[in-house]
């Protein structure tokens, strides 16, 4: 099956138009995804597994199809015999490989069509159920098996894009599958309109001069390959969008900045929430006199604890030798700075290395030098020192 230069340009010219546009905001959206917002990659949801599920099983499915034992078997393959064989021969080479030597009623059928020459090109065009099948057809009329094939033809296609449209649906999937719901839908009817026209246009009579069998142009079987790989490679594509989609890796559009103002206003209600439910429980230890006093003595029962470990001889050694040999001053400021972003999460504009040690006052007046972050680092130096 050949497809010339100006059939091409004929479907470039065509569809060139609706699909160039849509190709070249996919392309600009991906080079911009860094520049832009991007997003956080996310696990798929239930919905859009259900959706990818549902495409690849359709997808398997047609290349199931493809198999030579879900294929019409062509007779003239299987007998390895000519196009031009007399028909007694070629049917009796096919009796020969049949269960008990019978012939099927499709064979019976066959065989009185090929009694001509145009009946056997025609059953190399739309296959061996329309020729054999067909109760109003007549090779003197080839249009006629066309009218009859097309129900055959359109029914994978159909069949593809109702699947595309359950599951690119708001209802069935959500907003990210639904916006690959109009690109999939063109590129299934551009897949039917091709099948149909490529059918119609394809000259049968190349076939009449061909003696040999490898020469033969065996374009039912060749359609149909391409028509069910086409349409299985459709859907493994659009199943990959809608998971690529789905997980934020590509062709996401960042919020817009009224969007991004509502999740941060959303989140700094939350924080003010925690932190009033916190003021809430530190007045209720306050006011109340037996948990102000257990308060007061667990503090100045860690103060003791830690006043009585820095005093102790292992641990100045530790500490000294940590300081002299390991420790890095900046670096343990570094980290300390980043501990309190992260736990302020840059909503009280945070910044220097020297907020870092407002939550350790009681042990300063011991050692003027050990705020509590060295304190603790000392202490987890020596620990791995032992």
């Amino acid at each position: 099956m050949a497809i010339d230069w100006g059939t091409i340009k004929s479907l470039l010219i065509f569809f060139g138009p609706l699909l160039l546009p849509k190709a070249i905001s996919y392309y600009r959206s991906i080079r911009a995804a860094p520049q832009i917002h991007r997003l956080k990659v996310v696990p798929l949801p239930p919905t859009l597994i259900r959706a990818i599920a549902i495409l690849s099983a359709v997808a398997f499915t047609f290349l199931l199809r493809v198999l030579p034992v879900f294929s019409p078997e062509n007779i003239f393959t299987i007998t390895q015999s000519r196009l031009q064989i007399p028909t007694e021969v070629l049917f009796n080479r096919l009796s020969s490989l049949r269960p008990l030597h019978t012939l099927t009623p499709l064979d019976l059928a066959l065989k009185a069509k090929f009694t001509s020459l145009e009946s056997r090109l025609l059953y190399l065009q739309f296959g061996p159920e329309v020729l054999g099948e067909c109760p109003f057809c007549n090779s003197d009329d080839p249009t006629s098996y066309l009218y009859y094939a097309v129900p055959s033809i359109l029914t994978p296609h159909v069949f593809n894009l109702v699947v595309i449209t359950l599951v690119t649906s708001y209802l069935f999937s959500g907003e990210k599958a639904a916006t690959w719901r109009t690109p999939a839908a063109i590129a299934a009817v551009v897949l039917t309109v091709l099948d149909l026209y490529l059918t119609s246009s394809f000259n049968h009579q190349v076939n009449a001069s061909r003696l040999r069998l490898p020469d033969l142009d065996l374009f039912f079987w060749t359609s149909r390959l391409l028509r069910f790989v086409s349409l299985a490679v459709l859907d493994f594509a659009l199943a990959g969008v809608i998971y690529l989609t789905g997980t934020n890796r590509a062709f996401v559009t960042p919020p817009s900045p009224g969007e991004r103002i509502e999740g941060v206003m959303k989140g700094l209600g939350n924080i003010k929430g925690k932190l009033n439910a916190a003021g809430v429980v530190k007045n209720t230890v306050t006011r109340d006199e037996g948990l102000r006093g257990r308060s007061n003595g667990y503090w100045a029962h860690e103060v003791r604890l830690t006043r009585e470990m820095m005093e102790e001889e292992e641990v100045v050694r530790g500490m000294n030798d940590a300081l002299e040999n390991r420790l890095d001053v900046r670096v343990l400021e570094r980290d300390a700075e980043e501990y309190a972003k992260a736990v302020l999460g840059g909503i009280m504009g945070f910044s220097g290395p020297g907020a870092a040690g407002g939550g350790g006052g009681e042990a300063v007046p011991d050692t003027p030098t050990a705020t509590t972050p060295t304190t603790t680092t000392t202490a987890g130096g020596h620990q791995k020192e032992e």
